[in-house]
């Protein structure tokens, strides 16, 4: 199979790189065309490609679809030339004179329907491209079907993407499903990111009892070459550090032999999937691959978050990238797209959610104030009116003006779109009491046994605001993992404050299945079950907390009761968020920058797993070769002995599912430190799904 990749910098975030590779495959896998960078998006007036445009039709199926949906909207497809993209297994009319892109997942389906198609002569030319590598298998079943209908004269390309995997976000990622497997299940669905449920995701299939050994098997290999995809993408040879004894390990180390098998391959073709890198010893020229379990730190997954993001995540329907709000008072609902192009939620997205009311009601300033300028300059009352000017009368100032105004157009637009989703979190902050929940359990290791149990029981004279069972579930589960001991009649004494909070049976397993597992994260990863330490970030992010609350407050007048809003916001101003370092932060510092870790943190992951895929497997044959490898630390599969270093570039990966919390916690110190870091997962999960995987796994 042909493979090819685009040239990396180091300065690319993984959605730049990723977003590179696929507009080179839209442009018939040739150089992408230069598109409008992410600064100038609200500014641009049109393409700035170059050369002739090749119209072509663009056929996906559902997993390839999440891809292309994070990172490129309708129009980018339009600038490189897609006219009309369709599902693969979808009624499609014929275009004998128009190329084809199929962009789709191998698998036996997908390959008899584009024989079909081949058959068919849908098309005038066929470009094949797989989002992971096509197996040998499935590539023969291909050629064999083509040699029978004699269509191979209409097949240009057939190539290997490594695309498996999602980036909602400039530095986050997930990878795609595995497709499930099952006769009920209809061709072309299944396996895509906006569809995913409980019993697929890599956490129940890795800890449910009913997983067999050769599932297990299956499903680490799907993982390791899902990340094999970005290692490829990303395009450099990494370290890789894990943990030892757990899905980590088994992910780490199947990964390593993918990269070895790769590297010693293009030794004998000469064609690699990776750039140049530093290749020699030290950290410096290549970065630390950081591969951890989900078992590391539970509490983050389900502890209730603060920042823009996390709150959109946790509050809102929120599926790659595009977040749905209802709106109550037409009874519709409506869609809005946070990319990277947006300004503001580049900005905002990692800041605390007062602080981000603070900059709407900011950007409004400055929008009123460019407005009222070109207003005042023209004579027009509104901006709007600018298209009505006598041209004769108003040329000097119109050509400003007009120049402006698409620019002021999509400002305002944007901001619209921020100011409803701030007023929808802001309604749920009041309804659920989410400034409480968060302020309880950022001082969770204070709080005791009685304190909690009389929360929950004051939850229950409450009219408003008042947490759902599920958000007190997620309080009670929060201090359950983070104190140290909890004993038989306290948890009892929980679990029947829950039922009477509201909380069913079934939900209840999710903390049943909690307390098995706290004993085994005590034996296996010490320190997890406490949820992380209070290592200070540095700065602060608490000052003007309770500022910002103005332009929502006059936007909620007339939607919620009296005085609603003054008792949100003085709950509100009355805590300070502490800034601390989540478990994944902490153990990412200690790898990446060690001089300023932790010595807990340091004893913990000079235990871990080296990896190194461009290390020899074994020494040189004879005395003197063995005295060398001993000396090196080289052992089988290129494992070498832990040692500390530090590196500028890093990637971490949860096996069993990342979330927004620990994203932005370790955004935050990677900007700190001047680090660059991408993070993700298996999956993106919100905390209501998680505890639906607690609860599934306690119920088997």
């Amino acid at each position: 199979m042909a493979h090819q990749k685009t040239t990396t910098t180091q300065a690319s975030t993984l959605q730049q790189l990723q977003t590179n590779s696929l507009l080179s495959l839209l442009n018939l896998n040739a150089p992408p065309p230069t598109i409008v960078s992410e600064k100038n998006a609200l500014t641009s007036l049109g393409s700035n490609t170059t050369g002739p445009t090749v119209w072509k039709v663009l056929i996906l199926d559902n997993r390839t679809k999440d891809v292309l949906a994070t990172v490129l909207r309708v129009q980018d497809l339009r600038d490189v030339g897609v006219t009309l993209h369709v599902q693969l297994h979808s009624s499609r009319p014929a275009l004998p004179d128009v190329p084809a892109i199929y962009f789709v997942s191998p698998t036996l389906t997908n390959i008899r329907r584009i024989a079909e198609d081949l058959n068919s002569g849908l098309y005038e030319s066929f470009h094949l491209s797989f989002v992971e590598p096509l197996p040998r298998s499935l590539l023969e079943e291909l050629a064999s079907l083509v040699a029978r209908d004699g269509t191979s004269e209409a097949i240009e390309q057939v190539l290997d993407q490594y695309l498996s995997f999602v980036t909602p976000s400039p530095q986050l990622f997930s990878l795609l499903p595995n497709i499930p497997a099952t006769p009920s299940q209809p061709p072309a669905q299944g396996g895509e990111v906006s569809n995913l449920t409980t019993d697929l995701t890599s956490y129940y299939v890795l800890n449910a009892p009913s997983t067999t050994e050769q599932m297990i098997e299956a499903e680490i290999d799907r993982i390791a070459s899902g990340l094999f995809s970005v290692v490829v993408t990303w395009g450099q040879v990494p370290y890789i550090r894990s943990p030892r004894r757990n899905a980590a390990e088994m992910v780490a180390r199947k990964l390593n032999t993918k990269i070895r098998d790769h590297l010693l391959n293009a030794t004998r073709t000469g064609k690699t999937l990776f750039a140049a890198d530093g290749g020699g010893v030290g950290g410096l020229g290549r970065p630390v691959l950081v591969i951890l379990d989900r078992n590391i730190d539970l509490v983050s997954m389900i502890a209730h978050g603060w920042t823009y993001q996390s709150l959109i995540h946790d509050c809102l329907e929120m599926k790659l990238g595009r977040v749905t709000v209802a709106e109550p008072q037409k009874k519709t609902k409506k869609s809005y797209d946070l990319t990277s192009s947006d300004y503001f939620w580049a900005k905002n997205a990692a800041n605390p959610f007062p602080q981000v009311a603070e900059e709407i009601d900011s950007e409004l300033t400055k929008y009123k104030q460019d407005a009222a300028d070109i207003t005042r300059s023209t004579g027009v009352k509104d901006v709007n009116d600018i298209s009505q000017l006598d041209v004769a009368s108003s040329a000097a100032h119109l050509k400003a003006a007009i120049t402006l105004l698409p620019e002021l157009t999509a400002r305002k637009a944007l901001l619209d779109a921020h100011m409803n989703l701030a007023t929808a979190l802001l309604a749920e902050i009041k309804a659920r009491g989410l400034d409480e929940l968060f302020s309880t359990e950022e001082a969770i290791s204070r709080q005791t046994i009685q304190q909690i149990l009389e929360l929950l029981r004051s939850f229950q004279t409450k009219s408003e605001p008042s947490p759902t069972p599920q958000d007190q579930l997620r309080l009670a589960c929060v201090y359950y993992l983070s104190a140290q001991t909890v004993s038989k009649e306290d948890t009892e004494a929980l679990e029947k404050e829950l039922t009477k909070a509201g909380v069913e049976e079934w939900e209840l397993t999710s903390f049943r299945y909690l307390r098995k597992m706290k004993d085994v994260m005590k034996m296996s990863v010490p320190g997890a079950a406490t949820g992380g330490t209070a290592t200070p970030l540095g700065g602060g992010v608490a000052e003007g907390w309770g500022r910002g609350w103005g332009v929502l407050g006059n936007k909620l007048t007339d939607r919620l009761k009296e005085g609603g809003l003054d008792n949100l916001l003085s709950g509100v101003k009355n805590f300070l968020p502490s800034s601390k370092l989540l478990p994944v932060t902490r153990i990412t510092e200690a790898l990446m920058d060690p001089s300023s870790a932790t010595s807990t943190s340091l004893t913990e992951t000079d235990d871990f797993l080296f990896l190194d895929p461009r290390a020899r497997a074994t020494p040189a044959s004879g005395p003197a070769g063995s005295r060398a490898g001993a000396a090196a630390g080289t052992g089988p599969e290129g494992e070498q002995k832990a040692r500390r270093m530090t590196f500028q570039d890093g990637m971490v990966f949860v096996v069993g599912g990342a979330g927004y919390a620990e994203y932005g916690n370790l955004g935050e110190w990677a900007s700190k430190s001047s680090r660059r870091v991408s993070y993700g997962g298996t999956e993106i999960l919100d905390p209501s799904t998680f505890l639906d995987v607690l609860g599934k796994l306690g119920a088997t």
